[in-house]
């Protein structure tokens, strides 16, 4: 018998890497039987339970999958921090879809996770249904992968939860308005027991290689990056905060004229990235997995 759809089930799926295998961890919520499955994929240093809000929404028509992708939340970390990569990433994610068995799939991607996405869409042979690409596309705005920079990996302890949501908030507010309550449920699977108090729920070597990248390199990885967006052909939702710094308007105007022509949609006063937590935010994600 099914636990009840509001209650997520802990899973994980064994993985390879350079150095051997790790395990990606993930929660399930809907019916385990369900063939149409929704996979929803996290920011850079979150993890998956930022879907705990999008998940109940959606548990009654899609069996909704949230992994902590490698070296983020239940996830072990990697021995080789370059393995921090996005194509690694698109490995382990196919990984999961093959444990899945999914027969229809649709894909919501925040940031890290869209880019993942984008990366999986515009594979020969891939089946989405449907891709939701959150506040993210083939070009990034330098400006904000070095605001990024300035916060990831750097070794933080709290006291306390209320402490550790003060400092994630003081680094967030591009994710828009939250309540009190909102904001303590999203902080606190952000956090591992460290002593007497906590730290990041994240490897803080993710930062290796993400400051190798450089202005160049990011041009050539925008290249591949709308070379696999050209060839995605399953329709296509993309969310942009109207305050964001990594997804410019022009790239986001872009992006509805070619590839997939994806269906663009603002959210006012929000940055990067909308955490789709908030009611609006929720039903227009929802009205375009269920619409026709």
């Amino acid at each position: 018998m099914n636990k009840p759809l509001h209650l997520p089930r802990e899973r994980e799926v064994q993985c390879l890497d350079a150095r051997g295998l790790h395990r990606m961890a993930y929660v399930e919520w809907g019916e385990a039987d369900n063939p149409r499955v929704l996979v929803c994929a996290h920011g850079l240093t979150r993890q998956g339970r930022d879907f705990d809000t999008l998940a109940q929404a959606m548990a009654g028509e899609f069996r909704v999958v949230c992994p902590d992708v490698v070296g983020r939340g239940r996830s072990d970390w990697l021995a080789d921090p370059a393995g921090y990569q996005i194509p690694a990433y698109v490995a382990d994610m196919v990984t999961l879809l093959a444990r899945l068995d999914a027969q229809q799939l649709s894909w919501v991607g925040t940031s890290m996770g869209g880019l993942i996405g984008m990366s999986l869409a515009g594979l020969p042979g891939c089946r989405f249904e449907k891709l939701v690409l959150n506040d993210v596309g083939p070009k990034i705005e330098w400006a904000s992968l070095q605001r990024i920079g300035q916060y990831l990996g750097q070794p933080s302890h709290w006291a306390n939860l209320d402490e550790a949501a003060d400092a994630l908030w003081a680094i967030s507010q591009g994710f828009g308005p939250h309540t009190r309550e909102q904001w303590l449920a999203l902080s606190a699977p952000q956090l591992k027991p460290d002593g007497d108090g906590f730290k990041p729920h994240y490897d803080l070597a993710l930062a290796q290689p993400f400051r190798t990248v450089t202005p160049q390199a990011a041009t050539a990885g925008e290249a591949m990056l709308w070379a696999a967006y050209d060839r995605i052909a399953c329709p296509t939702l993309l969310l942009r905060g109207a305050e964001s710094d990594l997804l410019a308007p022009e790239t986001a105007a872009e992006m509805t004229r070619r590839g997939p022509r994806a269906t663009l949609y603002e959210f006012a006063g929000v940055g990067h990235a909308p955490m789709l937590v908030q009611h609006d935010q929720v039903e227009v994600v929802r009205a375009f997995l269920l619409g026709d």
